[in-house]
């Protein structure tokens, strides 16, 4: 069988630009050790004809954030007739929506964090007052984007016009969420199946651009089930970095497959969840093309499930080219 040709797509056109940069690097390293052709294209507009007219058996998207993960770039190349990897473009359309991801999550019955949405022609006193009647604690995202790129948390009312006016520099419409005290879970998802638990410890307030790409204080902890006789031996029941109560630790898999599953993804995804003190799980959103980099966490829990990052690159792709089909109209669909 010959080498496949793979086209690694990366860079892109988004404020992810740097990190994807390095995600694709990670992607055809791995595809090139593992005996593949692979053609590096980085991404500089939104006609990418730099893969026209070439012998192309799939594209591995590694793009972030705008015409990456938000059914662009997906929509592109099934015109172009060409496989390609993770979600469709309705499926990434959604994820990359936190507003129409959480309206899914709730239609299937899933939970996450109150919330209410804050478009850019409302009046900041406005915004001021509701938030006021909504409740502090709470977190201002935008709808769209990734990497907590303009995410803002605001945990009083001292300066909170300010507060606002700073949040609301993002060029995106935002939306305001409940903030849910807890600790911060992330499940990938691979071929349909849940990968092993990642817990994230930060230093800063929340996991932000510095803590997930800059911050060597970051720390990270593939979590292990405690069973109840090990509890017992133990004599504490109190949860533990790293750790996590078996049953609980099933929930939080499942309820990433159900959230992976609502929002309509293929292939691989990693979704993020909050667990608070009560022990409830909390979802909060979900990454179609989650980051491949040294310290992705979709690479790393793949490791913990014994799947090398090159396994993991070889696997998405068969997964690319299995999930691929033609249509009537000759253009290949994913």
């Amino acid at each position: 069988m010959r080498p496949r040709n793979i086209a690694v797509l990366m860079g892109g056109i988004s404020s992810e630009r740097e990190v994807s940069l390095r995600s694709g690097n990670a992607v055809a390293k791995a595809l090139k050790d593992a005996g593949n052709n692979v053609i590096c294209i980085d991404v500089k507009d939104e006609c990418i004809e730099d893969i026209d007219h070439r012998e192309i058996d799939v594209a591995f998207i590694a793009l972030h954030g705008y015409f990456g993960e938000d059914g662009g770039v997906q929509q592109l190349l099934e015109a172009k007739g060409i496989p390609y990897t993770g979600s469709g473009v309705d499926a990434s359309r959604i994820a990359m929506d936190k507003l129409e991801a959480k309206k899914c999550f709730l239609d299937a019955g899933l939970r996450t964090p109150e919330y209410f949405p804050v478009k850019k022609t409302m009046k900041h006193g406005d915004i001021e007052q509701k938030i006021k009647e909504f409740g502090l604690p709470v977190v201002i995202k935008p709808t769209s984007g990734g990497s907590s790129i303009g995410v803002s948390i605001i945990k009083n009312d001292n300066n909170l016009q300010l507060q606002i006016e700073k949040a609301l520099k993002c060029e995106d419409d935002m939306f305001v969420e409940r903030y849910i005290s807890g600790r911060e879970l992330t499940v990938g998802i691979l071929d349909n199946r849940a990968l092993p638990i990642i817990e994230i410890i930060v230093s800063e307030a929340f996991f932000d651009y510095n803590a997930k790409y800059k911050s060597d204080k970051t720390r990270y902890f593939v979590i292990k089930k405690t069973f109840k006789d090990e509890i017992n031996r133990r004599g504490s029941s109190r949860c533990e970095f790293g750790f996590l109560d078996a049953e609980l630790y099933d929930k939080a898999q499942e309820l990433a497959v159900e959230a992976h599953n609502a929002i309509g993804c293929r292939g691989f995804s990693r979704v993020d969840m909050l667990l608070d003190n009560k022990k409830d799980l909390y979802l909060l959103e979900i990454n179609t093309i989650p980051g491949f980099t040294e310290k992705s966490l979709l690479p790393m829990a793949a490791r913990a499930a014994d799947i090398s990052f090159t396994s993991l690159c070889e696997k998405i792709v068969d997964l690319a080219l299995q999930n691929s089909f033609v249509s009537i109209d000759g253009s290949i669909k994913n």
